[in-house]
C-alpha cells in the first residue's frame, strides 16, 4: 500500500544571497513569481496532495513569512523558529522532527517550482515511495530540459531508480528538484547543531536506500532575479 504523507517540512530559512537585490528587504520564499510568492506555489502543491500540516522553518526576516502564513488553513502551518540559531538544512529537520511525527513526510525547498505534467508529481512520489526498499525518494529533474539551471547535475539514476551521486568532474543527467519523501528513521543518530541534508542523502546512498523519481513536467531553478523572469515566462505561456 502506498504511504500517503499527511505532514511536510518546508525549508524557508535561507538568506537568498544570490537573489539580491530582491532579497534585501524580503526573504526568498516571499519573492513573487507570476503573481504569488514562491512559498505559496509550494504550499498550494502540498494542499493539492492532501497534506494537512506543514512545518515551515524561518530565520531571515522571519516575521514576513510568519505573518503571511498565519491564516492559512490548507495545509495548517507550524513555524519552526530558527532566528537565534544556525542549523543548516539537516539540523532544521532534526529540530522539526517532534512536529513531523513518526510517519514518512514530504520535504520541500520553499524556492522550488515546477509545472506538473499530466499528474501531480507529489502524488507520483507517494505512489512510488516504498518504505521497505527506500528511506528517501527524491524528485529528480532532467538537467537538459530545466529552466534556469546550468550546473553539472547531482545524481545519475539506475533503471530501478537508485541514485548515484555525481563525482568530481563528472556530468550527470539529473538534478534534485527540491521535493522528496523521507522517513524520520533517517535521522536516528544524526548530529546536533548545523549540518547539511546532503550528509543524510549520502548515508542513505551507502545503504542503497536512496532513490529518485523522474519529474513529469518542467522544473524551474529560481535562484537569481533573472531566473524569476524566466520562470514567469514559462508560467504565463499557459503551461501551468
Amino acid at each position: 500500500m502506498p504511504v500517503t504523507p499527511t505532514k511536510a517540512m518546508v525549508l524557508a530559512a535561507g538568506l537568498g544571497l544570490r537573489m539580491r537585490p530582491l532579497t534585501e528587504r524580503m526573504p526568498k520564499p516571499m519573492v513573487p513569481v507570476a503573481g504569488k510568492p514562491l512559498l505559496d506555489h509550494v504550499l498550494d502543491k502540498l494542499a493539492e496532495a492532501s497534506v494537512e500540516e506543514a512545518v515551515v522553518n524561518v530565520r531571515y526576516l522571519p516575521d514576513q513569512i510568519i505573518d503571511h502564513v498565519a491564516h492559512r488553513i490548507r495545509p495548517r502551518i507550524i513555524i519552526s523558529d530558527e532566528r537565534n540559531e544556525v542549523l543548516g538544512t539537516g539540523g532544521a529537520v532534526v529540530k522539526a522532527l517532534p512536529l513531523l511525527g513518526e510517519a514518512p513526510f514530504f520535504h520541500l525547498n520553499a524556492d522550488t517550482m515546477w509545472i506538473d505534467g499530466a499528474r501531480s508529481n507529489l502524488m507520483r512520489l507517494t505512489e512510488a515511495f516504498d518504505p521497505a526498499r527506500m528511506d528517501i525518494l527524491l524528485l529528480m529533474a532532467p538537467t537538459v530540459s530545466s529552466i534556469g539551471y546550468s550546473g553539472s547535475g547531482d545524481y545519475a539514476m539506475l533503471p530501478n531508480g537508485a541514485l548515484r551521486r555525481r563525482k568530481e568532474n563528472q556530468v550527470v543527467p539529473f538534478v534534485y528538484a527540491g521535493a522528496a519523501i523521507m522517513s524520520p528513521t533517517l535521522f536516528a543518530g544524526a548530529p546536533t547543531g548545523e549540518f547539511s541534508l546532503t550528509t543524510i542523502f549520502d548515508q542513505a546512498g551507502k545503504r542503497d536506500r536512496l532513490f529518485g523519481l523522474r519529474l513529469d513536467g518542467l522544473w524551474m531553478h529560481v535562484g537569481t532575479p533573472d531566473a524569476v523572469q524566466e520562470a514567469e515566462k514559462a508560467v504565463l505561456a499557459g503551461v501551468i
